[in-house]
């Protein structure tokens, strides 16, 4: 997870994902000549086999995850070398900081930035892996960063069960932050404050994005108290207190809704955002990945693949 050596290697063609509930993986190709989805796989994982956590170990059953790996790998129809890799975003832990002055060195940066960081990581910084990006910049020369910290061991875990597969992580990242740029590539992108909302069966993130910046990132497990309606509603309050909103010009539901903490269905949940927000909610469905062939895709296959093609087309993170 050193984002600067990463960004300096070639992008990797094959992308996976490993989830609690499953793995998925997608080869990327050209159709038509823009990037496209030229096959797909997905295989389901037993309960218990992967708990995302960001401060205990992950895995119970190595064992299981790779073979699900090599499952996906054969519905391929490859083994890839060298892949890059999603993981759940309740892995890392995300945050925004923001330097009036940025300085000059690159190494004097790093230490800012690690020490920044060390007051909030809920574990030893010298067990973690920290990358970050520059973010939104701000007036008078500053910068804000998006930081990313995660148990080294943590990460390891999932990058081994790919070597058990075969396969390298050359990439990795969490999943919500490569929706986010699968979403910043699509055509109908406009200016102004974006809200998006991403939800699996395991956690939910809500994101803020200004003029495609992040200026707001919050990520809450299935076991948390409270319901997702209600933390988008929270979100939108510090929006407009602390983040000088006046207003989203595009609000984005990705994912399968009925799967979190009860949730009626993906529709119920717009609704209620939608009265919540008192603003049109879109629901990112399948027309948001481009299929080489779309047979046997239906809608929440392309949510499970939305990180995935956010991760094989990336410019640097957002």
């Amino acid at each position: 997870m050193n984002w600067r050596a990463l960004v300096a290697s070639a992008s990797p063609r094959v992308a996976v994902g490993i989830a609690p509930d499953r793995v998925t993986a997608i080869t990327l190709g050209r159709a038509g000549g823009v990037p496209a989805v030229t096959a797909h796989a997905s295989e389901a994982l037993p309960p218990g086999a992967v708990e995302a956590s960001l401060t205990a170990p992950n895995f119970a059953d190595p064992a299981r995850v790779v073979a699900a790996l090599r499952t996906v790998f054969d519905r391929l129809g490859q083994r890839p070398r060298r892949l890059a890799l999603a993981l759940p975003d309740t892995v890392g832990k995300v945050s925004l900081l923001r330097f009036d002055k940025v300085p000059a060195r690159a190494d004097d940066l790093d230490q800012l930035i690690r020490f920044q960081v060390r007051k909030a990581a809920p574990f030893r910084l010298e067990d973690a892996q920290v990358t970050y990006s520059p973010g939104a910049p701000l007036d008078g020369g500053g910068r804000e960063y998006v930081v990313v910290v995660a148990r080294r061991d943590v990460v390891k875990e999932y990058e081994d069960a790919c070597v058990g597969a075969g396969a390298q992580a050359g990439l990795v990242d969490l999943a919500t932050l490569n929706v986010i740029n699968a979403v910043l590539t699509r055509s109908d992108r406009r200016p102004g404050d974006w809200l998006l909302v991403h939800v699996t069966s395991h956690c939910a993130t809500v994101a803020i994005l200004r003029d495609g910046h992040l200026i707001f990132y919050r990520t809450r497990g299935d076991e948390a108290d409270g319901n997702l309606a209600g933390l988008v509603h929270q979100t939108a309050m510090y929006y407009e207190d602390r983040l000088g909103g006046s207003g989203f010009s595009k609000v984005l539901l990705v994912g399968g809704a009925a799967a979190y903490s009860g949730m009626e269905s993906g529709d119920w949940l717009r609704r209620n955002l939608q009265e919540r927000l008192r603003s049109q909610v879109d629901v990112v469905g399948p027309d948001a990945v481009r299929f080489s062939e779309r047979i046997g895709v239906d809608a929440a296959t392309v949510d499970a693949y939305m990180p995935l093609v956010g991760l094989l087309t990336r410019t640097p993170r957002v």
